[in-house]
């Protein structure tokens, strides 16, 4: 099997391709296509949940990263490689309770509100992670890298997870021994949580206003392209390295907010977007 073309990346959400493979998937049959819409579960970090829909007419329960190599097949967590090593093909494979035979041209159809609802949350969470970054931005007291707008990038610095859901997402940050060694202060920081969710939402409300548009940059067709998700805001073009989807324009989000919470050196931000009518 070949590594999977896929068209998620342009906001496809229907297809036709050749079954080129039929894979055990724990009781249930896995299918691998030639070329899907579908946007898996990545193996490496789990942000965006899968696609739901229908191949051959047959609803998908779960749609995961593959990776096949010397006639073996890995799934998920159980990949033994580093996403995109030479060697393995990477795979998309449609989790189905009932099997459909190798050769078959099939439909692909993904859920469209399903994806929307996720796609709003991915730009969202994007969106808070900067506003975050700018609210944090006077709490370093030593150089670091910076993100696309300029601001210390406390989000690639501290995260510990993210977690994207329908309109919106939670993402947790670690404030431990070795962010204070990067230089961020914590100090005061459970008292200020209110002010800072404030700024942030200042912001994104601006951010949504702006009507900015919002573009994933693709070099190629294959699952591990190393894509990247831009952002045109009004204090200038912000990119961030993603292989998840999106909406089109920031206006599209209707409105977003952050809440902040504190909890055993962890900080929490928790993103809901309200889609416009």
């Amino acid at each position: 099997m070949k590594s999977t073309i896929v068209t998620f990346p342009d906001g496809r959400i229907s297809g036709r391709s050749e079954i080129v493979g039929a894979v055990p998937a724990g009781v249930r049959h896995g299918l691998v296509v030639a070329e899907t819409p579908f946007h898996p579960l990545d193996h490496t970090w789990p942000d965006q949940p899968a696609d739901r829909g229908t191949i051959g007419g047959l609803p998908v329960v779960d749609c995961v990263t593959g990776a096949w190599s010397a006639g073996s097949l890995h799934l998920g967590e159980d990949i033994p490689a580093r996403r995109g090593a030479e060697g393995w093909q990477w795979l998309v494979v449609h989790v189905t309770d009932t099997p459909l035979p190798v050769g078959a041209t099939v439909e692909l159809e993904v859920d469209a509100g399903h994806r929307a609802a996720l796609s709003a949350g991915h730009t969202a969470c994007h969106l808070a992670a900067l506003a975050l970054n700018h609210a944090l931005a006077g709490r370093w007291r030593k150089e670091v890298a910076l993100d696309g707008l300029g601001r210390p990038d406390f989000d690639q610095a501290a995260i510990t997870s993210s977690r994207i859901s329908p309109n919106g997402s939670v993402d947790v940050y670690r404030l431990g021994k070795s962010l204070r060694k990067k230089g961020f202060s914590a100090e005061g920081l459970d008292r200020a949580l209110d002010e800072i969710a404030g700024e942030a939402n200042d912001r994104l409300k601006a951010w949504v206003a702006a009507d900015a548009p919002v573009r994933l940059d693709v070099p190629g067709p294959e699952l591990t392209a190393r894509r990247t998700w831009h952002c045109s805001l009004p204090e200038g073009a912000a990119s961030i390295p993603c292989g998840g989807t999106h909406v089109t324009r920031t206006s599209e989000l209707g409105a977003v907010t952050i809440s902040l919470s504190l909890d055993d050196a962890a900080l929490t931000m928790r993103t809901t977007a309200t889609p416009a009518a």
